[in-house]
């Protein structure tokens, strides 16, 4: 792919945006896909569950707190799932302080009636409003700098379980910044990566990192070029492995985990704005997650139909109603219509009721582990409805 020169003069606002993201062993992470893989087997149950799992890890200790209603056969069995979910992260050595043997404390309990009555009229489980947004800066319709974030932690994930890179650990965050023209990105800046290790000579830690750029960062930008809709240099960009020097304490020992504090990983990176409202552990009546996903379905289904070159979407609901209160789009300038004539017609195509959302996204599956590590957004998973386009006219 041919590049742009890193100096090429910009005529418009000239910039550079960075977004980042976490591993799966990140703490704040491991709690999402705890409370994640809870909700899913209370889905697996019972469809109409309703749960909000929140989950704290620490030294050892795994508590879990939160709201459940559910006619689910069995008792669901929190302790193997927390279990298997630390397992398959990497948490499974005796000499980290944390692991899949640790403590847990089931703090779980029923849903109050005033929360399960707004669900069982098919009304918005709590008020809040929520954003979705695309564009057309890579093919899945992602932000750059969130989308090459989130693929150096996956393919960072990949190395050190396929024994690629044995030295690493679960923990690790990545950084991404890229130089824009408008909104355009137009050359790469900055790559960072910071991961947790098992305890390293000064030589291997010197080649842990070299290690790390061959093996994870030079692929990834690989891919992304190949993935990135239009061409960007990344011919004179910063690469810094663990900048601040060996990191051999991480995880949930380290670093206390919740659910739900990474909002802005789990979206578009900062690019886009975000409503307030973290996914993970809730069920689909709760419009934090469901009218996310929603919104961000809408306005990908816009960008891939050729009527903007990106667009913002927010959305509101109040406690109980079926309808939201509120509908805004924006297309920065870049949309084929005007914005009112384009929500018009996201209005006519498009269920936005509570039920309408859930039943046409088919939310009520149990699917949501896959989405708790890596971005819910902008991946290639049959499974996730609010990725799929629907062609407008």
């Amino acid at each position: 792919m041919s590049a742009l020169h890193v100096n090429k003069p910009c005529d418009q606002n000239d910039y550079v945006f960075t977004s980042e993201a976490v591993s799966e062993g990140h703490p704040d992470k491991v709690c999402d896909q705890i409370s994640d893989a809870i909700l899913d087997a209370y889905l697996s149950q019972d469809p109409n569950s309703r749960v909000a799992c929140e989950t704290l890890a620490t030294e050892d200790i795994v508590v879990l707190a939160g709201e459940t209603s559910s006619h689910a056969a069995v008792k669901i069995e929190t302790e193997p799932i927390v279990r298997k979910v630390l397992a398959d992260i990497g948490y499974t050595r005796d000499d980290m302080g944390f692991n899949d043997q640790c403590r847990i404390y089931d703090c779980l309990h029923a849903q109050t009636s005033e929360l399960s009555h707004n669900a069982d009229d098919d009304g918005a489980g709590d008020q809040g409003l929520m954003f979705g947004y695309a564009c057309n800066q890579t093919k899945h319709l992602m932000p750059v700098p969130i989308a090459m974030a989130q693929k150096l932690m996956q393919n960072l994930a990949q190395a050190r379980k396929s024994g690629l890179l044995p030295m690493l650990l679960p923990d690790a965050k990545s950084q991404v910044s890229f130089r824009y023209c408008g909104r355009k990105p137009v050359s790469l800046q900055t790559v960072v990566i910071s991961t947790n290790h098992l305890r390293l000579t000064d030589p291997e830690f010197s080649e842990m990192r070299e290690l790390v750029k061959k093996l994870v960062i030079v692929p990834t930008i690989e891919e992304m070029e190949n993935d990135a809709c239009s061409t960007f240099s990344a011919e004179d960009y910063e690469v810094k492995v663990n900048p601040r020097g060996m990191w051999e304490n991480g995880g949930p020992a380290a670093d206390t985990g919740l659910t739900g504090r990474k909002i802005i990983v789990d979206t578009y990176g900062g690019w886009a704005q975000h409503g307030g409202g973290a996914f993970s552990g809730k069920d689909a009546t709760k419009v934090d997650r469901s009218a996310a996903y929603m919104t961000r379905h809408i306005a990908k289904s816009v960008v891939a139909s050729g009527l903007a070159d990106e667009c913002l979407l927010q959305i509101s609901f109040v406690i109980g109603d079926k309808e939201p209160v509120s509908l805004m789009v924006d297309t920065f300038g870049s949309g084929k219509m005007p914005d009112t004539e384009l929500q018009k017609k996201i209005q006519d195509s498009f269920p936005l009721t509570v039920k309408g959302i859930i039943d046409y996204l088919d939310l009520r599956r149990p699917i949501f582990l896959s989405t708790a590590s890596y971005g819910h957004f902008g991946r290639d998973d049959s499974q996730w409805t609010w990725e799929k386009v629907k062609e407008l006219q």
